[in-house]
């Protein structure tokens, strides 16, 4: 299984550990070292390297200096960068007491959202997981998921709402969302709840690392019509960007530098086209009247 393998990927580890494998499979690479040779060096085989490079197991922090010395990274600070990431890539998550509600493809996402320095997303059927209501965030969970309990439905919420609090910290991401007008004019529980959630985008917007934009009917087709997508990118500028793409029941986890790069074109392709944030605080109200 690779970073970039279409059914199911990220599955089992965490994101952390991933993109830790992924960093020092690109380290390798770059020196010209074989999986083999970095086996030998950490008293370990071929195969560990393969699974510590995809993610699948946890790192000592030992094996990891060594490999980095092996690699040439020398440097004090670009060495404790890394090393501080084995030490959370070892931690466990606090999303880890909703492991029975999360699908396991989805909680990589979590991981990588809570890791990122800034995310991109653009949404055609629902408001950002991240900047929804407790009331709208009920009545999306209560549609998507069929003859569950009320107490389930409160835990689904209460995880809806616990991500949000990335967006609250002091070192939190950029949010940067572009949102299909669409997705904003759908009723999701009633009039009053949604008029509730269009006046919460309103005040996020006023938070300085908060933008929201809108795809206008207005403006017809565009070239992001394949559907809703992230792209996340982390504070370690050798960490290579991702881009998230849900599906009914599984997810796309994209990290090669030819799909970031496509991705990133449609989603500037969509910012510039989108409402202004001025135009966005206008149209929201607008439709707000409207419920």
């Amino acid at each position: 299984m690779t970073p970039n393998q279409r059914n199911h990927p990220y599955a089992g580890p965490t994101a952390l550990r991933i993109l830790l494998g992924s960093q020092l499979r690109k380290l390798r690479e770059a020196k010209g070292v074989t999986r083999e040779e970095a086996g030998h060096l950490i008293r370990g085989s071929e195969s560990k390297i393969s699974r510590m490079e995809l993610g699948r197991v946890s790192f000592k922090e030992r094996d990891v200096s060594d490999l980095l010395s092996l690699y040439g990274v020398e440097d004090t600070k670009a060495r404790q960068a890394v090393l501080d990431l084995v030490v959370q890539a070892n931690e466990p998550g606090w999303w880890q007491r909703f492991n029975d509600l999360l699908p396991t493809w989805f909680q990589s996402y979590v991981g990588l959202e809570e890791a990122a320095s800034r995310i991109r997303t653009y949404e055609v059927q629902f408001v950002p997981g991240l900047l929804q209501t407790k009331e709208y965030a009920r009545a999306v969970v209560t549609a998507g998921v069929a003859g569950i309990s009320q107490d389930e439905i409160a835990r689904r919420v209460d995880l809806r709402l616990e991500r949000q609090r990335v967006l609250d910290r002091p070192d939190g991401p950029i949010f940067w969302a572009v949102i299909d007008e669409a997705a904003l004019r759908r009723p999701i529980g009633g009039g009053e709840v949604m008029k509730a959630q269009l006046e919460h985008l309103i005040d996020l917007m006023r938070q300085p690392r908060i933008t929201i934009q809108v795809m206008p009917f207005s403006f017809g087709g565009h070239s992001a019509e394949g559907g809703a997508f992230s792209i996340l990118r982390f504070p370690d500028p050798d960490l290579p960007d991702v881009v998230y793409v849900e599906q009914l029941a599984s997810a796309l986890y994209l990290d090669k530098r030819d799909e970031v790069d496509r991705y990133s074109q449609v989603m500037e392709r969509l910012c510039a086209v989108s409402t202004t944030p001025d135009e966005t605080v206008e149209l929201l109200r607008s439709i707000a009247e409207e419920f």
